[in-house]
C-alpha cells in the first residue's frame, strides 16, 4: 500500500502555525490546510523568527531530513528574518549565505527524491504612494529567483503575486488582511496593534488561495495533491497569477 505523502513547510512566522496568545494573527501555512486532499498529510514546521540560517543552526531541517520520505513535498519559504544583519543570528546577505542556506535545503529534499519547491516571501504591506515597494522584503526575491534558475529548482514568486494582490486592493482595503487591530478590540493586544508583515485569518486565507492557485496552474506535481479553489475564486485571483 502506497504511503501517504507529505507537504513539509520549512519558513518563519509568516507561515506558521501561532499559539493563542498570538490570535487573530494566522499563519498562511494553516490556510494551507483546507486545499490539502484527504490522503494528503501537512505537516507545518514554519517557525516564529527564523532565517534560513538560524532555523538551520536550531536543528529544525535536520529534524525535517530525518523525516522526509521519497515522493514527499518541502515547500521553502524565508526571508523576512534573513533581512536583519543587525542580528549575527538571523542575518544572511541576499547573493552570499542565503543562496547557500537554500541549496542546504533543496539538498536535503533531493537526497531522498523528495520534491523541493521555492517560494519567494509573501510582501510586506509597504506602500510607497499608491503601490507596495517591489523591495518589501529586500532583495531575497530576486535573489531565490535567481538561485532556482542556476540550480534549476523550481520557483514560484509568491512575493509578486501577493504584492499586486494587494495593490489592487489598494492601500486602506490591503489593512484587513494584516493584523491591525485598534486598542481594546483583543485581549491578545489590549493597546492595538499595527503589524505590517503578519497576517489576520483573512490575510492568511488568501495568501494560502493565492498560493494554492499558482501551484495549479505550474506543472509541478504537486499540484495533484491539492483540492481546487471554488470557480468563483480561480475568477478572483486568476489576474495575478500571470506577467
Amino acid at each position: 500500500m502506497r504511503k501517504k505523502a507529505t507537504i513539509f513547510i520549512a519558513g518563519d512566522s509568516t507561515a506558521a502555525i501561532k499559539v493563542p496568545e498570538k490570535r487573530p494573527e494566522t499563519g498562511w501555512g494553516e490556510a494551507f490546510q483546507a486545499y490539502v486532499k484527504e490522503n494528503v498529510r501537512l505537516d507545518n514546521r514554519a517557525i516564529n523568527g527564523k532565517s534560513t540560517k538560524s532555523f538551520i543552526k536550531e536543528g529544525h531541517l535536520e529534524a525535517i531530513e530525518k523525516s522526509i520520505k521519497p515522493g514527499d513535498h518541502l515547500i521553502i519559504q524565508f526571508g523576512h528574518n534573513d533581512q536583519k544583519l543587525e542580528d549575527p543570528e538571523r542575518g544572511t546577505h541576499p547573493y552570499e549565505d542565503y543562496q547557500q542556506n537554500l541549496l542546504k535545503y533543496v539538498q536535503v529534499a533531493q537526497s531522498v527524491n523528495a520534491h523541493p519547491l521555492l517560494l519567494t516571501s509573501v510582501t510586506r504591506r509597504n506602500f510607497v504612494g499608491n503601490k507596495i515597494a517591489e523591495n518589501s522584503v529586500g532583495d531575497y526575491p530576486k535573489a531565490m529567483i535567481e538561485f532556482a534558475k542556476q540550480n534549476k529548482v523550481p520557483v514560484l514568486d509568491i512575493h509578486k503575486i501577493t504584492r499586486e494582490f494587494l495593490n489592487a486592493a489598494g492601500e486602506e482595503k490591503s489593512k484587513d488582511y494584516f493584523l491591525h487591530l485598534p486598542p481594546g478590540q483583543s485581549e491578545n493586544y489590549p493597546e492595538g496593534i499595527i503589524d505590517n508583515t503578519h497576517f489576520n485569518e483573512a490575510g492568511a486565507a488568501m495568501t494560502a488561495q493565492l498560493i494554492v492557485a499558482a501551484m495549479q496552474e505550474s506543472n509541478l506535481p504537486i499540484k495533484e495533491l491539492l483540492n481546487g479553489l471554488d470557480t468563483s475564486d480561480k475568477e478572483k485571483l486568476s489576474g495575478f497569477l500571470h506577467n
